[in-house]
């Protein structure tokens, strides 16, 4: 009886737990959609939590977020430092709309102070599906992990379809070109198809960079959504 009456106990305890996380992640999607429903077209820019302000790629990412919010286009990213703090100061600076999507973590995660619009998320998943859903393009700078991550997840959704083909950029050839290798080596092992090796592009130029994300981008209404389909 007492075994009995001990593993209700911890049934209903788990359960409890798994009703209280649903809620959590109604919660933080609760509020991505109530903040982010009309911000307009944006692009999400991804890099290195850890890159100094005198990095090379975080005076591009401040330059490529100023350029961005020029054209019309609101600037999102993790809300962190490095490279996440730069495109966020690049978007502050231009009179731009600067978001932030922060997660706690362990070391290098704090909002920095360059975010006009902050969103705090607890799971990683939810904050994901916030950047694509809200995001028409990605320009993704060199990183670690999680920008791999982010990247990769991406080019999965527009590969199987889950979410349209928005442009995708990766800046800084040198780095990325061995990602590039990469990739071919799965295309030769046939893991992936040719096309996929098509789903982004490769530049060390700004004006290209800006150039590839209005062409695709421009019939885009500022009121829509590009990304319903969230996998």
């Amino acid at each position: 009886m007492a075994k009995d009456i001990q593993k209700e106990f911890l049934e209903n305890r788990n359960r409890n737990r798994d009703i209280w996380r649903l809620f959590k992640v109604l919660s933080d999607f609760t509020d991505a959609f109530e903040e982010l429903d009309d911000i307009g077209k944006a692009v999400a820019i991804f890099g290195s939590a850890r890159a100094k302000k005198d990095d090379f790629y975080y005076k591009k990412a401040y330059e490529i977020a100023g350029r961005l919010v020029k054209e019309g286009y609101a600037i999102i990213t993790g809300g962190g430092p490095g490279i996440m703090e730069a495109a966020n100061k690049g978007a502050k600076d231009k009179g731009g709309v600067s978001i932030g999507l922060n997660i706690e973590l362990p070391h290098e995660q704090a909002l920095n102070p360059y975010v006009t619009l902050p969103l705090s998320f607890k799971y990683f998943f939810t904050r994901k599906v916030t950047f694509m859903k809200y995001a028409v393009a990605f320009v993704v700078m060199p990183g670690g992990y999680g920008t791999m991550d982010e990247l990769f997840e991406s080019l999965v959704l527009i590969q199987t379809g889950k979410i349209g083909a928005f442009p995708v950029v990766l800046y800084g050839r040198e780095f990325w070109e061995k990602v590039l290798d990469f990739c071919k080596f799965l295309y030769n092992r046939g893991y992936i198809s040719r096309s996929d090796l098509g789903i982004f592009t490769i530049t060390d130029d700004i004006d290209e960079l800006i150039d590839y994300i209005k062409e695709r981008t421009w019939k885009i209404p500022n009121e829509v959504n590009s990304n319903e389909c969230m996998g």
